[in-house]
């Protein structure tokens, strides 16, 4: 039994973030929270999202499994305001959701959870620690956009940098410590990484929203931001690009 009522803007969040790793999502639901485990088909990034009952209006479940076509639901998000509420309940017999958003309702179909993959989130500890606002990184990427498909990050104990480097061109934007939240990074640390993918996933989230950056030498890049009054934990794992000697 699932059964919820959630604000658009907060379901529009979740499914903005887990869109930009995979088309298909299992939400494996709890009596305490919905959770949404995913990985890229290329295994390049990794999310995992959990959803607190807390973040819901109204939130009646048991264990289960629901899988979600991501671009069904979004076709539905965009008939709500930021401010409606949407009413969600699983129908086990017919292997559907039901979607209601005042008098529109919508019944889809289900996805087969039974292939889907439940990868196991690393337990990668990093200690450099880069703490700023995501409106700072979207300037950065913007920045960058359009010159190369690689963003390097890198950072000092007192300065966080985001450049790429083009045939012809080149940008950054380097801010200090004044900038940034916190700049928690000893030694000096720097890595390459996919533009698209981390365009990605820092274009959805919430202007405002404080985003950790952990990050090392040629290491994935760990990203943990919270939304919804911290009701929603996402941690995003990045696969850094190595460049042959």
């Amino acid at each position: 039994m699932f059964k919820a009522i959630i604000k658009a803007e907060t379901l529009k969040s979740v499914i903005y973030v887990v869109s930009t790793v995979v088309d298909e999502a299992k939400m494996t639901i709890t009596p305490d929270m919905v959770r949404i485990k995913a990985i890229d088909p290329a295994h390049i990034a990794m999310l995992d999202v959990s959803v607190k009952k807390e973040a819901f209006n109204t939130y009646e479940a048991d264990e289960g499994e629901i899988g979600l076509d991501l671009e069904k639901v979004k076709a539905v998000l965009k008939l709500a305001d930021s401010s409606d509420d949407i009413f969600l309940e699983h129908d086990p017999e017919q292997c559907r959701l039901i979607m209601r958003i005042g008098n529109i309702t919508r019944r889809m179909s289900l996805v087969d959870t039974s292939n889907m993959s439940d990868p196991k989130v690393p337990e990668i500890n990093i200690a450099n620690r880069i703490a700023l606002s995501a409106d700072l990184l979207k300037k950065g990427i913007k920045a960058c956009e359009s010159i190369s498909d690689y963003i390097l990050i890198d950072a000092d104990p007192e300065r966080f940098t985001l450049s790429c480097q083009g045939d012809t061109d080149y940008a950054s934007m380097s801010v200090g410590t004044a900038d940034v939240i916190s700049i928690d990074v000893p030694g000096s640390i720097k890595s390459m990484y996919s533009l698209e993918y981390f365009s990605n996933i820092v274009k959805v989230i919430p202007d405002k929203t404080e985003v950790a950056v952990c990050l090392d030498n040629n290491f994935p890049v760990k990203l943990l931001f919270s939304i919804a009054e911290d009701n929603i934990n996402v941690v995003y794992f990045l696969a850094p690009r190595i460049e042959n000697e």
